[in-house]
């Protein structure tokens, strides 16, 4: 288990720690959540709930438990790789194919082929079923994806994806008669338009 200790800065006087967390430790809210339900998050030595709002100079201790074992099974599915190092690796992934297991997808997912190809070597940041993923696509988007292999990158990557200190960008095919552009984009009912 690893604990780590923040001091609450001014900026986040009043702040839910459910919200603070997340972006301060570089997790996903859903892990973050998980902790809380798990009792791992304390405030001058007493449990957190996650709405208590946190107060400047107050001590956060977060309790990260170790890994648990991977239950995705790794397959030999090859992979289109555009970069590996040591932290991180970039994979082409195809249209077609999942990126983590669940249920009706369980196998032949990128998270598959990635145990196989890396073994130990993936961030357990975001759980047994999700090892290295930092953020996805769809299963019918193809596209670069970049993955972490060590806790550290998960964390910097997640925190540049935060801080938009990188950006993304999407092309899009599109057939038949397309009308001249108006402003505004229609969403199904029950959603508003979008402008742009």
């Amino acid at each position: 288990m690893e604990t780590i200790t923040l001091t609450v800065p001014p900026q986040a006087e009043g702040m839910r720690p459910d919200k603070y967390l997340p972006q301060e430790l570089s997790l996903s809210r859903s892990a973050v959540q998980t902790l809380f339900a798990q009792g791992l998050i304390t405030v001058n030595g007493r449990q957190l709930t996650k709405s208590r709002p946190l107060c400047t100079g107050e001590t956060v201790c977060v309790t990260l438990p170790d890994p648990t074992p991977i239950e995705a099974a790794a397959e030999p599915i090859p992979l289109d790789i555009v970069y590996e190092d040591a932290d991180l690796l970039v994979v082409n992934k195809p249209k077609g194919m999942v990126v983590h297991p669940a249920a009706g997808n369980e196998t032949g997912t990128l998270v598959n082929a990635l145990l196989w190809h890396c073994g130990d070597s993936l961030s357990g940041i975001n759980g047994v079923q999700r090892p290295g993923i930092v953020h996805r696509i769809d299963k019918d988007t193809s596209g670069l994806l970049i993955v972490a292999k060590t806790d550290i990158a998960h964390r910097g990557l997640a925190e540049q994806i935060r801080v938009h200190s990188f950006t993304r960008e999407y092309e899009a095919v599109a057939c038949g008669h397309l009308k001249e552009n108006t402003g505004t984009v229609y969403a199904p009912i029950g959603r508003h338009p979008v402008n742009r």
